[in-house]
C-alpha cells in the first residue's frame, strides 16, 4: 500500500514537473523570440564631412549615389548639428547622449570616466541582448579600460586617428589584401558582422567610424577616375572677403591660416577633388553594407543612420578645418532609414533642430529600452513619423579646444545662432555674433550690432544664459570644465576672469591633425 502511494506521488510529481518545464520553456522561447525580433541598427559615421559633399544636400558636382538612395528611402535632416565639432568630443557626445561638459572628454582636457562609459549606448544595448560591433576610429579612451574592446562582440576599432592603410590597423589586418585602403575594409567588416548576426539570430548594433575624409587627404586610388579634371563650384561665401565681419577671436585658431596652408585659395579644384573622392569611397562602403542587409534578409528590420562627427569649412569665409560654430563646421549630413516608417520613399526632409546628443537615445528607443535621465538628447524616432513635430527648441554648441581665445559657447535655434566670444585683451574686446540661419544661411550678416534686431538679440542672449546655467549646474568637476561657467558668463568682466597665459609650446602632431 505504501509502495503504491509512492508510485502515485512520483507520477503526480512528473506531471507537475513536465507542465512546469513546458510552460517555462515556452516563456523562454517567447523571450528569446522577442529579443531576436528587435530592430537591428547600423550607425555609419564619417569624419569631417560637411553637407556640401552630398548630392541630396544640393551639390550637383559630387557623386554620392548610395547616400542619395538612402535619402530617397528614408528621411533627410536639414538642421542637424554637432554639439562639439571635433572628433574626440563629438564621439563622446554620440556614445553617451550628453553634452561635452558632462562627458568630461576632449583633447586637451582628458579621457572619459568608466562610470560615464557604463551608460553609453554600446554597453546598454549589449546588456539588453544585442550583438554589438565597432570598426574604425574609436576616438576616445576610457580610464582604466582604454578602447573598450571587450565591450563589443566584434571589434575592428583602433586608437588615435587610425590609418588609411588597412594593414596598419591591427584589428583590420585580415582585410588588407583585398581592401588595402581602409574605407572599403570597413564595408567588408560590416558585411561579416551582418552575416554572423543572421546565423546567430540575434539583433545587432553595427557602428562604423570611417577615417575618411579626415586629413591628410588620402583617397583610395581605385577611384581616381571619379573626379579627374573636375571643376567644382565654390560656395557663395567662399574667401576672405566674406569673413571680415566675423570675430577676431575666431581668427586666432588654426582654422584661419589653413585657408591658405591647405591651398583652398590657390588650388581649390584639386583639394576638393581629393576630399570628395574620399567621400565617394564611403558611399561605396554604404552600398556594400546595404546590399548585405538585403542578401541576409534583414533589411526590412534594420535601421540605418548616416552622419558625420563634424563638418568642414573648406574655404567658406576664408577659413579651413572645423571646430568653429559657423554652419559649414557645426552642421552636418544626417540621413535615417527606418523600414517601419510610413514616410519612406516620399523624399521627406525634416527641418526640426537635432543634435549628435540625440543618437544614443534614438538607438535605445529602437531597441525598446528606456533612456537614462542623464542623457541630454532626444530620440529621433518621432520625427520619422511626423517630421514637423519634435526636435529641440535650442541646442548648445561648444568649443573648448585650441587657443583659449577661440573657446566659446553658442546657442542655436531653428532660425538663429548666437555666440558670445568672451575673450578680451589689449588687442580685442568680447564680441557677440548673431546670425539668421533661415534667411541668411551663408552667415553673411552679423545682426548683433543692428538696432533693428535688438529684440532678437536679447532673446538669444537669454537662451544662451539658459545653456550656460545648465553648464554651471551639470559640468563634471574634473578635466577643467568648471572654469567655463565663469569664462562664458556675459555678466562677468574679462578683467575678473583670471586668464592665465601659458607659455607657448610646440604643438604635437596629434593636436595639429585632430
Amino acid at each position: 500500500m505504501q509502495h503504491a502511494g509512492r508510485n502515485l506521488t512520483k507520477i503526480f510529481f512528473l506531471i507537475v514537473t513536465t507542465f512546469f518545464l513546458q510552460s517555462h520553456h515556452g516563456a523562454l522561447l517567447s523571450a528569446a523570440d522577442e529579443i531576436a525580433s528587435r530592430p537591428n541598427i547600423v550607425f555609419l559615421f564619417a569624419d569631417d564631412q560637411n553637407t556640401l559633399s552630398v548630392g541630396c544636400y544640393g551639390n550637383k558636382d559630387v557623386q554620392t549615389p548610395n547616400m542619395d538612395q538612402l535619402a530617397r528611402d528614408g528621411v533627410v535632416f536639414d538642421k542637424h548639428y554637432n554639439t562639439t565639432a571635433i572628433c574626440m568630443a563629438s564621439r563622446a557626445n554620440v556614445f553617451t547622449g550628453m553634452y561635452e561638459y558632462k562627458t568630461g572628454c576632449n583633447f586637451e582636457h582628458g579621457n572619459m570616466k568608466s562610470e560615464v562609459w557604463a551608460k553609453s549606448y554600446p554597453v546598454l544595448l549589449r546588456e539588453a541582448g544585442y550583438l554589438t560591433a565597432f570598426a574604425g576610429k574609436f576616438g576616445i579612451e576610457v580610464e582604466g579600460t582604454g578602447l573598450c574592446e571587450d565591450d563589443f562582440d566584434f571589434w575592428g576599432g583602433g586608437p588615435g586617428q587610425t590609418f588609411y592603410e588597412t594593414k596598419m590597423n591591427k584589428s583590420m589586418k585580415k582585410y588588407a589584401k583585398k581592401y588595402p585602403h581602409s574605407t572599403l575594409s570597413y564595408g567588408a567588416f560590416g558585411q561579416d558582422v551582418i552575416r554572423a548576426a543572421a546565423k546567430q539570430n540575434k539583433p545587432f548594433c553595427l557602428s562604423i567610424s570611417f577615417k575618411a575624409p579626415h586629413k591628410p587627404a588620402t583617397p583610395d586610388p581605385q577611384f581616381n577616375y571619379v573626379y579627374a579634371g573636375k571643376k567644382f563650384a565654390k560656395p557663395d561665401n567662399f574667401g576672405r572677403k566674406f569673413g571680415e565681419h566675423l570675430s577676431p577671436q575666431s581668427k586666432l585658431g588654426r582654422q584661419y591660416p589653413r585657408f591658405s596652408q591647405w591651398k583652398y585659395d590657390t588650388n581649390y579644384d584639386q583639394v576638393m577633388a581629393k576630399y570628395h573622392q574620399q567621400v565617394y569611397a564611403i558611399d561605396v562602403a554604404i552600398g556594400m553594407i546595404r546590399d548585405e542587409l538585403k542578401t541576409q534578409g534583414v533589411a526590412a528590420n534594420t535601421v540605418v543612420v548616416y552622419t558625420s562627427d563634424n563638418g568642414y569649412i573648406c574655404g567658406s569665409h576664408g577659413y579651413g578645418s572645423k571646430v568653429l560654430p559657423m554652419e559649414e563646421s557645426s552642421r552636418v549630413p544626417l540621413i535615417i532609414f527606418n523600414p517601419r516608417c510610413l514616410l519612406n520613399g516620399r523624399q521627406i526632409r525634416c527641418d526640426r533642430l537635432t543634435g549628435n546628443i540625440d543618437f544614443a537615445p534614438t538607438m535605445l528607443e529602437i531597441a525598446g529600452l528606456s533612456v537614462p535621465e542623464n542623457m541630454d538628447g532626444k530620440s529621433l524616432l518621432g520625427l520619422l513619423q511626423d517630421p514637423n513635430q519634435g526636435g529641440h527648441e535650442q541646442l548648445a554648441f561648444i568649443n573648448v579646444y585650441g587657443p583659449l581665445a577661440t573657446h566659446s559657447l553658442t546657442c542655436i535655434t531653428r532660425e538663429h545662432k548666437y555666440t558670445y566670444w568672451w575673450f578680451g585683451d589689449d588687442e580685442m574686446e568680447p564680441v557677440e555674433e548673431l546670425f539668421d540661419n533661415k534667411r541668411d544661411p551663408l552667415e553673411l550678416k552679423n545682426m548683433a550690432k543692428s538696432t533693428e534686431h535688438s529684440q532678437t538679440l536679447e532673446q538669444m542672449r537669454q537662451r544662451y544664459d539658459t545653456e550656460l546655467a545648465k553648464w554651471k549646474q551639470q559640468a563634471v568637476d574634473y578635466n577643467n570644465y568648471q572654469r567655463y561657467g565663469t569664462l562664458f558668463d556675459r555678466s562677468v568682466p574679462v578683467s575678473q576672469k583670471q586668464i592665465k597665459k601659458k607659455k607657448s609650446k610646440k604643438k604635437s602632431k596629434k593636436k595639429i591633425e585632430a
